[in-house]
């Protein structure tokens, strides 16, 4: 049995992050959650499960603070890296919205590159998970008719024009690095508008449209669904609600090989 895995969670206070946080540790797993603001960090220790008392073995948890935000290169990310010495990195990060323009570039493109980078310069860490969202490419895919790429593109163009322009440079970031380091796998979960309902069944990979309601804790489940997965490669993966089972869409999916980056520039 290999042994467990330590994963850096970037971002670790938002919602997403603090639902994947015990789904990793019921699996063994370490988490090394990292966020800015000390105050958060009894919220966070209290995200560890309770033992279940059949014996599973709850990983530990480590809450770091730090502000990724002041990450301006990639020699400050492999610090932190180091500093942790995970073997996976999840990127869950986000301006969320505040501080304009140069906040979201600072975050959600900078930040995250530098990390991709880093992580990609590091021969220990061989997964790295980026949460995206559903419409963020630049070419309309081949599976979406023109109605769902219209739509996708106003979203990105002249809804959020400078999130799209923050995201799609760091999808791309992470699409690049796995190319260039068959042992390092990128994963790009890539959910629609983000909902508190309870995780259901999932239509995850190629979906019919270009927008749709992912839950939050069905993001969490998937992507610890992925993280977990053997054979799994580069690849970004589209998830609205659905009908498929969540563990039966991510053996699908890792199984088939499904890649959303097909038709895109960097594919």
């Amino acid at each position: 049995m290999s042994p467990p895995h330590h994963v850096l969670l970037l971002g670790g206070h938002g919602k997403v992050a603090q639902l994947l946080t015990p789904l990793l540790l019921r699996r063994s797993w370490a988490v090394t959650s990292v966020i800015r603001n000390p105050d958060q960090v009894a919220e966070l220790d209290s995200l560890r499960p309770a033992d279940d008392g059949k014996g599973a073995t709850i990983g530990p948890l480590n809450v770091l603070v730090r502000s990724i935000e002041e990450v301006k290169s990639e020699a400050q990310a492999k610090a932190i890296i180091d500093e942790v010495k995970p073997d996976y990195v999840v990127f869950s990060a986000g301006a969320a919205g505040k501080g304009g323009a140069e906040r979201t570039f600072a975050i959600d493109r900078d930040a995250a590159i530098h990390f991709i980078n880093a992580a990609a310069a590091t021969p220990s860490v061989t997964r790295f998970l980026l949460v995206s969202y559903l419409a963020c490419r630049r070419q309309a895919p081949s599976w979406w008719s023109s109605e769902s790429w219209e739509a996708a593109d106003k979203v990105n163009k002249a809804q959020y024009p400078t999130y799209y322009q923050a995201k799609i440079a760091a999808d791309e970031a992470l699409y690049t690095a796995s190319k260039n380091r068959s042992d390092f796998i990128g994963i790009n979960v890539r959910p629609g508008t983000l909902t508190a309902e309870p995780a259901a069944k999932v239509e995850l990979g190629k979906t019919r449209h270009s927008r749709g309601a992912t839950s939050r804790e069905t993001v969490a489940k998937v992507a610890d669904g992925l993280l977990a997965s053997e054979g799994i490669k580069n690849t970004w993966l589209d998830l609205v609600d659905g009908d498929e089972d969540i563990n039966a869409a991510v053996k699908r999916v890792v199984d088939e090989g499904v890649n959303c980056a097909e038709g895109e520039p960097v594919f």
